[in-house]
């Protein structure tokens, strides 16, 4: 892929992925104001049980479908790169088809899972959506693999927008809060029976074949396994964390009341805002993970670290331009957003936090991309167990930011051992550290131009004026500050905008 269309592409789908955000963030403040606490509280804890069984049916096979495709296709073997679809196929279905059948039909075995029992009636609702998000796992890593990322995003965004409007129109004549959740896990199963049809359609539409799996389940679990276990361990330390943290804030001294307040505002108003990059580096690990496994299989050195070279600084900028927009605003944001002082103070706190979780991110993505998946699962448990061990001991001394803390500490973890990883494995030296302290250095200016800026404007205007205001001139005298000192390349943007 070229320069110009690696940017263009890259454009294209973080355009598409924060449309669906937006749309999805609109659609959880009118199921929450509908819903009400209770019937949002069923709705989110029988999600969060889905959405742990859809990690574990389905959540490695995207990328190592993704890249084995890519492999085969480097050896113009294309009986393979069908070969791998099919067996995909038969790994997901052996998993979610069981499970589905298990969970249904044996229930009240299960009900212990549930303090409140409404919840499992919401599950049930559920279930059969893991048999389509399975197959759609499947067909999105087959179009991830050949590149096809529009039509990839087109499905995505179209599946949002069918729960949208699929719950708003179910949830509206909801009779009671049970009525309601279960209308709106309804609506989810109607969108994944529609990306999953799209997907089909579209998959064999366009030539595509299931060929004799045989011999590609022993490459795809042994790169889909540890995927999927990482995946999988987080949804479950997330769940451990959800339980563990209220109990160690009751023993510091909080009230049960206090200590859910506390959780609520770090995981429900700050940590939304806190991972705004991971969309945009998420649209940039799309398109760039391909690439690299085409470049690693055609043992094309160059463009590989090139690519993880750009990769990499990109990643840096989007993260040092949000940590002093964050920074300057965070408690403004957070005021106007949650009406919460605390909330904005934890964003404004904890946003340097996007350096090391940025990187992380990228570099899991790229070493996933070149065959490390075993690797970055290792070090994703070095993290999970500092962050783990963070939680039991800091909250007597810190309170909520215990939670905080453990985050950073493994996101400095998991992006040291991923980037010791990325020099080694890549042939030639990926020079990115003068980019990063150059672009690092730059954050304090940027930071004192913003409190200046800060200060002078809610002077004058009122806050939702100056909030605006403030934001777009310092993300602009940041972006020129950066051009100034070479960090940022005119040229990017020129490619992404030019026409084909």
């Amino acid at each position: 892929m070229s320069k110009q269309n690696l940017y263009k592409t890259a454009a294209y789908v973080t355009a598409f992925s924060v449309t669906e955000k937006m749309f999805g963030f609109l659609y959880r403040i009118i199921l929450s104001r509908t819903l009400g606490s209770e019937g949002m509280g069923i709705y989110q804890i029988a999600l969060s049980v889905f959405a742990v069984l859809a990690t574990a049916a389905a959540s490695g096979i995207p990328l190592t479908v993704s890249r084995l495709i890519t492999k085969y296709r480097a050896k113009n073997n294309r009986n393979a790169q069908q070969s791998v679809i099919s067996a995909a196929l038969v790994c997901a279905l052996c998993f979610s088809v069981p499970v589905f059948c298990i969970l249904f039909f044996g229930h009240s075995a299960f009900d212990f899972l549930f303090s409140d029992p409404r919840c499992m009636s919401v599950l049930l609702i559920l279930l059969p959506s893991l048999i389509f998000n399975s197959i759609y796992s499947v067909i999105r890593g087959a179009l991830w693999g050949n590149k096809q990322f529009i039509p990839y995003c087109v499905i995505d965004l179209i599946e949002e927008l069918v729960m949208i409007s699929a719950g708003v129109a179910l949830v509206t004549a909801m009779t009671d809060v049970l009525d309601g959740a279960r209308r709106a896990a309804v609506a989810i199963v109607l969108s994944y029976i529609v990306s999953f049809t799209l997907s089909a359609l579209w998959y064999f539409t366009k030539g595509g074949r299931l060929k004799n799996p045989k011999r590609q389940f022993k490459p795809l679990l042994s790169s889909a396994l540890p995927i999927t276990g990482m995946r999988t361990s987080n949804s479950l330390i997330n769940s451990v964390i959800s339980l563990l943290l209220p109990a160690r804030l009751i023993a510091a001294g909080l009230t049960k009341n206090q200590a859910m307040s506390e959780i609520g505002i770090a995981m429900g108003m700050s940590m939304p805002v806190l991972t705004i990059p991971s969309t945009l580096i998420g649209s940039l690990a799309l398109v760039l993970v391909p690439e690299l496994a085409e470049n690693f299989y055609r043992n094309d050195h160059s463009k590989m670290r090139t690519n993880i070279e750009r990769a990499l600084k990109i990643t840096v900028l989007i993260a040092c331009l949000l940590i002093p927009f964050l920074f300057v605003l965070g408690k403004d944001i957070g005021l106007l957003l949650f009406s919460s002082v605390q909330g904005g103070e934890i964003i404004q706190n904890c946003c340097f936090l996007l350096l090391p979780m940025s990187l992380g991110m990228i570099s899991t993505s790229v070493l996933n991309s070149i065959g490390c998946e075993k690797q970055t699962c290792l070090y994703f448990f070095v993290g999970a167990a500092a962050t783990l061990l963070c939680v039991w001991f800091l909250p007597q001394f810190i309170g909520i930011y215990a939670l905080l803390v453990g985050m950073t500490v493994s996101a400095v973890l998991s992006m040291l051992l991923n980037l010791r990883l990325v020099r080694k494995k890549c042939k030639e030296k990926v020079c990115f550290v003068k980019h990063t302290l150059c672009s690092v250095a730059a954050i304090l200016p940027a930071i004192l131009f913003g409190r200046l800026l800060h200060n002078l404007l809610f002077a004058i205007l009122p806050q939702i004026a100056a909030i605006l205001l403030c934001a777009a001139i310092l993300l602009a005298a940041e972006a020129l500050l950066l051009l100034a000192l070479g960090l940022a390349q005119p040229r990017w943007a020129k490619l992404i905008l030019q026409k084909s």
